[in-house]
């Protein structure tokens, strides 16, 4: 509170506007994430994917973009992007459950889960 929209990093402003919805039905809605959890404390990650499993039961879809391993084990699907990143990424190495990413040999990811 108190500073500038504009001063805000791209997590703070992403978790702004989502607070600004969280009043909203949010039936046929698609929120999209990118990497909202930077810079937050481990404990207030779990707060944050607590209001992302409160928008899916009021009908929600919510897409997430991010590196963060305890968001990524709790998602209900994984697209994990790679091998490696820059022009080395860019393909699809697996996309299922987390369960099904840590079995894959080729997910980098996946060796972390």
């Amino acid at each position: 509170l108190g500073e500038a929209t504009p001063g805000l990093s791209g997590g703070e402003a992403q978790r702004l506007k989502l607070a600004s919805e969280m009043g909203r039905g949010q039936d046929d809605t698609v929120f999209v994430f990118d990497e909202p959890t930077i810079g937050l404390h481990p404990l207030d990650v779990q707060v944050l994917m607590g209001i992302f499993q409160h928008l899916i039961e009021k009908g929600a879809t919510v897409v997430v973009i991010e590196h963060d391993l305890d968001v990524i084990r709790s998602a209900d699907y994984v697209i994990d992007l790679g091998p490696k990143g820059g022009e080395q990424g860019g393909r699809i190495v697996v996309a299922g459950t987390p369960e099904e990413v840590k079995a894959c040999p080729e997910s980098m990811t996946g060796k972390y889960l």
